[in-house]
């Protein structure tokens, strides 16, 4: 084909672009920026200049990222189901969306969608407490499922203001709480401040205390309310076979009846900080009010989150002339009236 050479000099002499480069490159690019554009707007927040709100999504198991567009977009929480889908597959994420429960946001956009898909940030989140555990190990426990942060979780427990009623005057310390976050199965919504599921649990208390008359019960045995939660931690943490703790409670009162020192290993690993097998006779020399080895009575405050269990045995022990007890292999234990007695079953029963 022969090319007019006087017509593309006039071109060029006129700044005007030859055809060519026109079809070959400015059209293209063109079409490339138009297209960019669009994939990017399509990746902003549905509620980008409105009020947004939250919406509740139920992702199934094992959806792949088309499938969980084409939800997303008709929840109007993301504006094209393809680019989200695309998106995922560019990222790398297409396999890795979890499934369960969403509270989101139509102010998020695409990729931060996809991020909370991802990470697993549920609308509901479920949590046990296990009978027995202290509010360092509730503690760590909520951190490891991303429920709390732990500083400001133990600023509320020694700080904030709660509707239980029954914590007027204790001590505002990281151990105020102890032993009245009841142990039990909870359901959080995400975003629930460390303030919130603290309230949770104590009001799960306040509703088993209710339900047993407890206080009224405690008052029968002798007991102050918070003297009672205290000898139930103690036979939650002393007492692995349930059906014993109302006897050990009956030696624990016999012993604060005598005014001997109770001698209960498992405040001894409290003062520790420690939930060590075995405690050792350097172990009870430890400065705290807390040793039981060492401090008359009661320990100050509750060692644990003590079950129903563990209450009803603090208030309802059995009667009983036994002044000792040690632990079996088998997870019983020896029980005793003297020293001598005691002695021959620590021989018997402990390495």
């Amino acid at each position: 084909m022969l090319i007019d050479m006087d017509k593309s000099k006039k071109n060029m002499a006129t700044g005007k672009p030859p055809v060519r480069f026109l079809y070959y490159f400015l059209i293209p690019a063109g079409f490339f920026c138009i297209a960019a554009i669009i994939i990017l707007a399509l990746l902003l927040p549905v509620a980008l200049f409105g009020s947004p709100g939250e919406v509740v999504v139920n992702i199934a198991p094992e959806a792949p990222a088309r499938q969980v567009g084409e939800l997303l977009q008709q929840k109007k929480l993301v504006r094209s189901a393809v680019v989200f889908s695309l998106y995922a597959r560019w990222k790398g994420l297409d396999g890795q969306i979890k499934a369960g429960e969403y509270s989101l946001s139509n102010g998020l956009s695409t990729p931060a969608v996809l991020s909370e898909l991802v990470d697993g940030c549920l609308a509901v989140q479920a949590f046990t407490i296990p009978e027995g555990f202290t509010t360092a190990q509730i503690a760590d426990l909520l951190v490891s499922k991303g429920l709390i942060d732990r500083e400001r979780f133990y600023w509320a427990v020694a700080n904030e203001t709660y509707s239980f009623s029954f914590i007027q005057g204790l001590p505002n310390t990281e151990k105020r709480l102890e032993g009245y976050l009841f142990p039990d199965t909870y359901q959080v919504f995400r975003g629930y401040s460390e303030s919130a599921i603290i309230e949770m649990m104590l009001q799960r208390f306040t509703k088993e205390i209710n339900d047993l008359d407890y206080i009224t019960q405690a008052r029968k045995a002798g007991l102050t309310l918070h003297q009672a939660v205290t000898l139930a931690s103690l036979l939650e943490r002393e007492a692995g076979i349930e059906e014993e703790r109302p006897l050990i409670a009956g030696v624990i009162l016999n012993r604060m009846a005598k005014s001997m020192p109770l001698q209960v290993d498992a405040t001894v690993q409290y003062a520790l900080g420690t939930h060590q097998p075995k405690v050792y006779y350097k172990d009870l020399q430890v400065n705290s009010p807390y040793n039981t080895y060492r401090v008359q009575g009661l320990p100050p405050g509750p060692i644990a989150a003590p079950g129903r269990s563990s209450l009803l045995a603090a208030v309802r022990p059995q009667a009983t002339s036994y002044l000792y007890y040690v632990a079996r292999p088998d997870g019983f234990h020896a029980f005793a009236n003297t020293l001598a007695e005691h002695n021959l079953n620590k021989e018997r029963y402990l390495p």
